[in-house]
């Protein structure tokens, strides 16, 4: 993590004030919330509509901070704690850590798409872990606040960071882009996510394609292929003058792309066109995950690791929790926990690897609202009810109003009762436990803000 003196803090954010402190004290991580607070930490009072961080500086130093950012219209707390003056701590926490960052010798990969940027990052750091000393976002700490605490938190000799960007709108890729300043962007798709908010694809397309504002000349941008829009886009967008283009995906026109998928036991092997001597095995599911692995193999490559060692790096990577994560269920079944997130993109690739699914008896899809599509929302939700059909699944289960038009779509092909609409999630649970029976596997599917994991915790065995 950084660690500086109080006099080196204060050139690192420009306009900065320090009062109090003294030239020798040292500075040692930064953090925001005062349940994370250690000794030596620098505290930034971040505030909001329902929040005010300042409230909390008392408490902050009785934890052992040893300095805190401070707001320079608000009257001073009473005590005198060693305080730098700024105009606005979030906008100083950022110059903070785009200072660092300058600082660093570290290489810096950014990661941004519609579906699948955290699982491409976990891929990224895994494939370079076995060569490198590697720091990566956590969980989705992926915004304006969550990126410049993960840059402050890389150690000196660090020699990788993957930072992971999200998106809420216009302007934020960029910002975080020319925080961050990576030496490689990806971009891991375009998809119908934030349709409510941006309103086209195209406007997705060039909101994504912002990451190339701070990428460094010369640098590295993987993008998918796949794609037309970012192709399309690409032109159009503020870049460096020189870089280095790598398009990766399903098609054969793409510079990476696979040319044998093999399901395994527990996860999947494939090859690539660059070298289909060398396999390569990741512990997930699906062909869109062997694409995310691509991605990863492109900036691995770049950074000068051997194929060995990428394969190395991809057959231990770890996910955090419901993504595509398989675990037993009641009467011995099988839950597949996909319910960290979904867009209509995301959830045709759950779909089409529920379908390819071998050794089962019954497949059931639990399926839940897919949030911010906007005005395109119940087309969307409809257009996947007609990828269900009684051929490849048994049931169909949905959850949320507008998962019923899924339901209402499905159940045109279906026998009666085995699709079904609801909202009560105590009802599903209700009902999908009465119905498992051993053999079966289980898809739960949904937007982050309908909480399907409750609905796997309730299947899970024990």
């Amino acid at each position: 993590m950084i660690k500086r003196t109080w006099d080196e803090l204060a050139k690192m954010i420009p306009g900065a004030v320090p009062v109090g402190g003294t030239g020798d004290l040292v500075i040692r991580g930064v953090s925001k919330d005062t349940r994370t607070i250690k000794p030596g930490m620098l505290y930034v009072p971040l505030s909001g509509q329902k929040f005010d961080g300042h409230r909390f500086v008392d408490e902050a130093m009785a934890k052992g901070a040893a300095a805190s950012l401070w707001h320079k219209e608000r009257p001073l707390p009473d005590a005198p704690y060693p305080l730098l003056l700024v105009d606005d701590p979030l906008n100083a926490l950022q110059q903070l850590a785009a200072a660092y960052r300058s600082e660093l010798s570290a290489r810096v990969i950014g990661v941004t798409g519609s579906n699948g940027k955290t699982t491409t990052k976990e891929l990224i750091a895994s494939s370079l872990g076995t060569v490198f000393k590697v720091h990566k976002t956590e969980a989705n700490l992926n915004t304006e606040i969550g990126l410049p605490l993960t840059l402050l938190e890389a150690d000196e000799d660090t020699e990788v960071i993957v930072l992971e960007m999200g998106m809420r709108g216009r302007g934020q890729i960029e910002l975080l882009s020319r925080i961050a300043r990576p030496d490689a962007a990806v971009i891991t798709n375009v998809g119908e996510a934030h349709l409510g908010l941006l309103g086209t694809r195209e406007e997705i397309a060039r909101a994504k394609l912002e990451i190339l504002c701070g990428l460094r000349e010369e640098g590295l941008f993987v993008y998918n292929g796949d794609n037309p829009l970012l192709e399309r886009e690409f032109p159009r967008m503020p870049k460096p003058a020189k870089l280095v283009k790598c398009r990766f995906g399903a098609d054969v026109a793409n510079d990476l792309h696979p040319v044998g998928i093999m399901r395994e036991s527990g996860g999947t092997r494939f090859t690539t066109n660059l070298d289909p001597s060398q396999s390569y095995y990741i512990p997930l599911f699906g062909q869109h995950n062997v694409i995310n692995a691509l991605a990863a193999i492109a900036v691995a490559k770049w950074l000068g690791a051997s194929a060995k060692e990428i394969a190395g790096g991809l057959a231990d990577v770890q996910l955090t929790g419901m993504r595509v994560e398989a675990i037993k269920g009641r009467a011995g079944s099988t839950i597949i926990n996909d319910a960290y997130n979904a867009s209509p993109t995301s959830t045709r690739a759950a779909i089409e690897l529920l379908r390819e699914l071998k050794g089962y008896s019954r497949k059931i899809a639990v399926l839940g609202d897919m949030l911010e599509l906007g005005e395109e929302a119940e087309r969307l939700h409809r257009e996947i009810g007609h990828l269900l059909t009684p051929d490849d699944f048994s049931h169909v289960f949905t959850y949320g109003p507008l998962a019923q038009h899924i339901a209402a779509v499905a159940g045109r092909s279906f026998p009666p009762g085995t699709v079904r609409a609801y909202a009560s999630k105590d009802e599903l649970i209700r009902d999908l436990a009465a119905l498992l029976k051993s053999g079966d596997v289980v898809l739960v599917k949904g937007s982050r803000g309908m909480q399907l994991e409750q609905v796997v915790e309730q299947l899970a065995e024990g």
